[in-house]
């Protein structure tokens, strides 16, 4: 940067320089910010003058330290310093700095992956904010049910707390879980919104829960205008059951009785569902998809099947509930094609898990996941270790 300019007759005219602290691309409302007048070079004392079309107009200081930015402190800003000393001597004015502050709050994106929990993963947490490159520090929580406020509430995850990664990792994650992030940075800290929540879901297939949600009828895909019925089971007295939707929402049934949401089906029915209760218990989560009435849906169960019990998949239509001639897919590969309407597994595997949907008269169901459970004793045998995980674990 340039220090100085031509020279007088007898001294040099200095160049002032405008600096920002902290010097972040975009400064956000709330956020303190500092502008400086800096004139390098000599022990001359100075005057400041500051010239610049931002609506609030510095004081004649060389530091301007704006403890609450708003919007009507952005602008272009220039300064010059005048001799203490003797007045008529002046620098030149610096070249011009633009200040933007944003009266829009940021609100950070949190990602997780997987959504849906397998034995053995670990679960990671993303947090992105605007810019993510100045200076910010990021703060994890589990999203708690507070069914008194028909919302949530937010507590602070082990070792949560400022970390300077965008990530997090949890271990030993076996249920439905709830997360949210925020982010801050500065002195004194400035933070933003908390994120949207964010879920990573248990199909079941971990240990027992306390809390447990049955659907019926007990398959994946529905009609339109089907009843359906989602139940949550547990030694609870309030309840709710929530959805996310394909399109990323998360909204509570409002059509509750007791413990029991019923559903009129529509296509915006489509998504994921879950049971809160009143003691912060999540149940497992089930998908709940609904078709088109002119073609078939595959009848799969909506809870993941115990490996070595029997499964049985159908094909139905609105109109037709048992059919014969079925074609049936696993993986987009077809494993039956006789007179049968219905896909018998007397003794499910691991092998078993995946995609299945079925085809009738040239049309196709959409297809569905099945989920393959460990027996209770492989369970069991398991439980030391995964008990091991969460205590001894960091997330």
């Amino acid at each position: 940067r340039a220090e100085f300019s031509c020279f007088s007759s007898n001294w040099i005219i200095l160049m002032p320089v405008v600096t920002l602290y902290p010097n972040w691309s975009e400064i956000y409302g709330g956020e303190t910010i500092t502008v400086r007048c800096e004139i390098h070079g000599g022990d001359t004392e100075w005057d400041y003058e500051w010239k610049t079309n931002s609506i609030i107009k510095p004081p004649n200081l060389n530091e301007y330290r704006i403890r609450s930015a708003s919007s009507y402190n952005s602008g272009n800003y220039r300064c010059k310093g005048r001799m203490k000393s003797s007045q008529h001597e002046t620098t030149e004015w610096s070249d011009s700095v633009t200040l933007t502050v944003s009266d829009n709050k940021p609100c950070p994106v949190l990602t997780v992956s997987p959504s849906w929990l397998s034995p053995g993963a670990s679960v990671t947490l993303n947090c992105e904010v605007e810019h993510p490159s100045a200076g910010w520090s990021f703060y994890w929580y589990k999203a708690v049910p507070d069914l008194s406020e028909k919302s949530s509430s937010y507590e602070l995850l082990p070792d949560g707390s400022g970390t300077a990664q965008d990530s997090y990792i949890i271990h030993g994650q076996t249920h439905t879980a709830g997360y949210v992030c925020r982010a801050g940075r500065g002195d004194p800290e400035y933070h933003t919104d908390h994120s949207q929540p964010k879920f990573v879901w248990s199909a079941g297939q971990f240990v027992s829960l306390s809390a447990s949600l049955t659907v019926s009828p007990d398959r994946v895909q529905h009609f339109t205008s089907d009843s359906v019925s989602l139940t949550c089971e547990g030694n609870f007295t309030e309840w709710r059951v929530r959805k996310f939707s394909e399109d990323g929402r998360l909204s509570d049934c409002w059509r509750m009785t007791g413990s029991t949401c019923d559903i009129h089906t529509s296509k915006s029915d489509t998504g994921v569902y879950w049971c809160e209760s009143g003691s912060r218990e999540f149940s497992s989560a089930v998908n709940i998809t609904v078709q088109n009435d002119d073609g078939p849906i595959l009848v799969s169960p909506v809870h993941p099947v115990t490996e070595g019990a029997s499964v049985s998949l159908s094909c139905s239509l609105k109109t037709q509930k048992i059919l014969s001639n079925v074609f049936f897919y696993h993986n987009d590969k077809l494993i039956q094609n006789d007179t049968r309407g219905e896909l018998k597994i007397s003794a499910v595997s691991k092998s078993d898990e995946g995609f299945y949907k079925c085809q009738y008269s040239g049309r196709e169901s959409a297809q569905s996941w099945m989920s393959v459970k460990e027996s209770v004793h492989k369970v069991a045998a398991t439980m030391p270790y995964l008990e091991s995980r969460l205590c001894g674990s960091k997330g």
